[in-house]
């Protein structure tokens, strides 16, 4: 009798042994729960049980266990301008009473008349020329603050609202949850580093510090009242875009990424550089594709472009690509 009770415990006990190996690969909807289920979100849910299983032959240690996510289209909203670019052209009104031979000098004149058409057309050097006046000559704890203030009172032209209220909440909750697992997350974006490094912590919990960005030159200095100080100065140190942003993450990480995480051709390199790590990787694109809830752009647009090139290498590559419209149950947290 003892025999039966002690062999029937034994196969009670490894029934449940049995059921929680597999509750592993249980979608439960409190994990991602902005996301419906999909091969995007089982995806994510793969990498990190392959990532972090110690009996899995993909397990990545601790320390070595690096995610990178790229800002502008990827963790929030890019369009119809970025939000540093706006930020820039604000700027310039505010400082344009005391540069009166902007109203006549290109680009600022188009700036201070509002000419939508000749603000969309701006060269490469035009944009050079805006973002040196705009960003350079204070303190780097001054251009903080300017960023942090504009940004309490900046609103989207579409949204009407904060641009820190639109951080695509999907997005925050892969943040969240791979931290959870004991990631690393750093944003490495194309904008520059101290625009990011002003708000990250708040509104995405990403120190400053694991913030990668362009990145403009500093001037050791004094205040007046013999403060140390970094002057910002109209040069540029680092494009953190296209293959800049693979030399960007072994300059500022170290380390090789396990997870990266776009959505344009700025971001090809960083998949490349990170599917090329030994271990669990996953390599991930958001795809615009919902325009009655946020936009809808790709390969023609001239912000974010995702060429049809760039679909193909992620079909081939194994890459999982995103779609707003399919895999976001809502894109912000203000949404129903």
């Amino acid at each position: 009798m003892i025999k039966r009770i002690t062999l029937s415990l034994v196969v009670f006990f490894l029934c449940i042994s049995s059921l929680a190996a597999q509750n592993q690969a249980v979608p439960y909807p409190e994990i991602l729960p902005s996301w419906n289920d999909g091969a995007a979100r089982q995806g994510i849910l793969k990498f990190v049980m392959d990532s972090t299983n110690e009996s899995s032959p993909q397990f990545v240690s601790p320390e070595k266990r690096i995610a990178v996510f790229d800002q502008d289209g990827t963790l929030w909203v890019e369009q119809p301008m970025y939000a540093q670019f706006v930020f820039a052209l604000d700027r310039i009104k505010e400082m344009a009473p005391n540069h009166e031979e902007w109203k006549s000098q290109a680009p600022f004149s188009a700036i201070l008349r509002d000419d939508v058409e000749k603000i969309s057309n701006f060269t490469k050097e035009d944009i050079e020329r805006i973002l040196a006046v705009t960003h350079s000559g204070m303190s780097i704890d001054e251009f903080h603050g300017m960023v942090r203030n504009w940004l309490a009172t900046a609103k989207h032209p579409r949204f009407n609202r904060p641009y820190t209220d639109l951080v695509y909440e999907p997005m925050l909750e892969v943040v969240k949850y791979l931290r959870s697992n004991g990631f690393k997350t750093y944003i490495v974006t194309g904008g520059g580093q101290e625009f990011a490094r002003a708000y990250a912590e708040k509104v995405y919990g990403i120190p400053p510090e694991q913030v990668v960005g362009s990145i403009g030159k500093t001037q050791y200095s004094y205040a007046r009242d013999g403060t140390p100080s970094l002057i910002k100065i109209p040069k540029v140190l680092l494009i953190n875009d296209k293959a800049g942003k693979p030399a960007g993450i072994n300059l500022m990480i170290g380390r090789r990424p396990l997870a990266a995480f776009g959505n344009s051709a700025g971001d090809k390199e960083m998949l490349e550089w990170t599917q090329a790590s030994k271990g669990a990787t996953l390599m991930m694109l958001v795809h615009h594709d919902d325009a009655q809830r946020e936009y809808s752009y790709g390969p023609n647009s001239k912000i974010g472009i995702f060429p049809e090139a760039l679909m193909k290498q992620a079909e081939n590559s194994g890459w999982i690509v995103i779609s707003i419209k399919n895999d976001w149950k809502r894109i912000f947290s203000f949404d129903n």
